[in-house]
């Protein structure tokens, strides 16, 4: 019995002994990374970290709505992404955790670059996941990084983290995670659209003084895994009816002068036809939207709006492919529905060093809109 005490008894000393895991860490002795930017300059990677402390930005009882918020950003530099980010870690002063990283950014130069090794580097770091959001930009990465949101809340409550809270109402370039652009980028028929993000100076003010917002202005366009064009939000306006992501989005009609009505279009149904005559491609496009009606200015009838609506739509599709085509970009993708549907074909027509696309190639575009209901408001329709 005596011996059984004295074993219980030095496990009890041996336990008493014991301070802990050396690998565990304490929430909150952890930095935090939310966002990478990534650029390039003078042969180096520059790459900035955007860190936040998640027990101010955390919604609770005692949070003070409009209270500024701080943000840190921490800035690397080396020969190699790897080497920048991880230069970090000297000054960190804490351990870096990655997990909660939700937006990678990159500057028009690392873009024009290539973003292959960009998204390589950044997967190597085991702690991101692959199905972060992904923008292009020609901002400054440091004034990115400290935009707050509206009433001062954090930058997680911005266009940045959360873009579906705005293009649930107002859609027009969707936004695209890594897997997702790596994806489109590595097809040899794709023309890859990522979404460019940029600072709005005019539109908000708290009280006199005016407050800059994150807003997304337009996209760049890839070939070879280098971005090779940007276009702004206006120039893509008829790309929007090509996406099946589209939830809503509002046309005036008519689309010149005096508007007699809005409408707003959602539910897009996009198919593309191709074929190759007389050695060259043509494509027929057709689209069906359904429409809802947001203003009525004028006494007109529900099929004079839908003609009126598709007028609209049509030329919008138009402008835009011939904004593309005048950067060599093909924000339509019918050569992707070529290159899917005769293969054969698009490969022949490649070989030629020719551009596949021209103004003629499309044939004809057929637009039907159909107005499902005139919201709350019944008079002075049909």
């Amino acid at each position: 019995m005596i011996r059984n005490w004295g074993k219980s008894a030095a496990a009890a000393l041996l336990l008493l002994s014991l301070t802990g895991c050396w690998n565990s860490k304490d929430i909150q002795t952890m930095d935090y990374a939310t966002a990478i930017g990534l650029d390039y300059e003078n042969g180096k990677y520059i790459t900035y970290v955007q860190f936040l402390n998640f027990g101010n930005v955390g919604r609770n009882e005692t949070m003070q709505i409009g209270k500024a918020l701080p943000v840190w950003i921490g800035k690397g530099e080396g020969a190699t992404l790897s080497e920048s980010l991880s230069s970090i870690y000297a000054t960190s002063q804490m351990r870096i955790f990655w997990g909660h990283v939700k937006t990678i950014v990159c500057s028009e130069r690392m873009l024009r670059r290539g973003v292959e090794e960009a998204y390589n580097a950044a997967n190597r770091f085991g702690e991101i996941r692959y199905n972060i959001l992904v923008f292009g930009t020609k901002e400054s990465l440091p004034d990115l990084f400290t935009q707050k949101s509206i009433f001062n809340l954090s930058p997680l409550d911005t266009i940045m983290f959360t873009p579906e809270q705005t293009f649930a109402q107002r859609s027009f370039i969707v936004p695209k995670t890594s897997n997702r652009v790596i994806a489109d980028i590595t097809e040899p028929a794709q023309a890859a659209m990522l979404p460019s993000i940029a600072i709005n100076r005019e539109v908000w003010k708290e009280d006199k003084k005016p407050r800059p917002m994150l807003t997304i202005d337009g996209a760049f366009f890839f070939k070879d895994q280098q971005a090779t064009a940007w276009l702004s939000e206006d120039e893509l306006a008829g790309t929007r009816w090509t996406q099946k992501e589209l939830k809503r989005s509002l046309i005036r009609v008519p689309a010149e002068g005096k508007p007699k009505a809005s409408l707003v279009l959602i539910n897009p149904s996009y198919y593309v036809q191709s074929e190759v005559q007389n050695g060259r491609a043509v494509f027929d496009l057709s689209l069906k939207l359904d429409a809802t009606v947001d203003e009525l200015n004028e006494n007109v009838s529900t099929e004079e709006l839908e003609r009126l609506g598709a007028e609209v739509v049509r030329d919008e599709i138009m402008m835009s492919f011939r904004n593309g085509l005048a950067k060599q970009v093909d924000v339509l993708k019918l050569e992707e529905t070529l290159y899917r549907d005769h293969p054969k074909q698009w490969h022949a027509l490649r070989k030629g060093n020719q551009p596949l696309l021209s103004d003629e190639c499309i044939r004809k575009i057929i637009v039907k809109i159909d107005i499902r209901n005139t919201g709350k408001y019944k008079g002075r329709f049909r």
